[in-house]
């Protein structure tokens, strides 16, 4: 049975970026629990993360990423590639069904089996099922109202949720400030 669930949305804007998520997992038709905690503070919390998908393979590539974190703790980028890149030649981690995206002050990076280490132009970016109503959705609270980074991520995911029927309205939004 396929598991569906996730919207996560990360905002960069106004000198914060933050990163929110539904808690709504679903298996087949059924909503398996509506308040999962889909996002983590890693790195002495400089290092937000959240992720969509398949939840066992999400923890596993959340713990590879937190271990790439220690080999490279100043250097976020680089920790994603180096995670990427196992994920992708690994014959255990490529089997993985999962999506991660991963803010520090300076970087937003979305992070796929594939092989993909992503930056947004414009520090907008959504993932899961939700994920693309949830970036239209910020992208015109950026250019038409006066809404800081959170609260932006907040109403995005509200209206992602209204559209998708595996996002729902419990939404945790967690944020960082920028560098200057």
């Amino acid at each position: 049975m396929k598991t569906r669930s996730t919207t996560i949305l990360t905002v960069r804007h106004g000198g914060t970026v933050a990163i929110g998520g539904d808690g709504q997992v679903t298996v087949g038709s059924a909503v398996m629990k509506a308040d999962a905690m889909k996002l983590r503070r890693l790195a002495d919390d400089r290092v937000l993360v959240g992720f969509a998908g398949a939840t066992a393979d999400a923890f596993a590539l959340l713990e590879r990423f937190e271990a790439k974190l220690k080999d490279y703790p100043e250097n976020v980028p680089r920790a994603a590639i180096e995670l990427a890149k196992e994920w992708r030649t690994d014959r255990v981690l490529r089997r993985l069904e999962a999506m991660m995206t991963v803010v520090d002050a300076g970087t937003t990076l979305l992070l796929t089996g594939n092989g993909d280490v992503i930056q947004p132009t414009d520090g907008i970016l959504g993932i899961g099922s939700g994920g693309n109503y949830a970036v239209a959705a910020a992208r015109a609270l950026v250019a038409h109202s006066s809404l800081g980074a959170a609260e932006i991520v907040r109403s995005a995911l509200a209206i992602a949720a209204d559209i998708d029927i595996y996002t729902n309205t419990n939404i945790v939004v967690e944020t960082l400030a920028c560098v200057k």
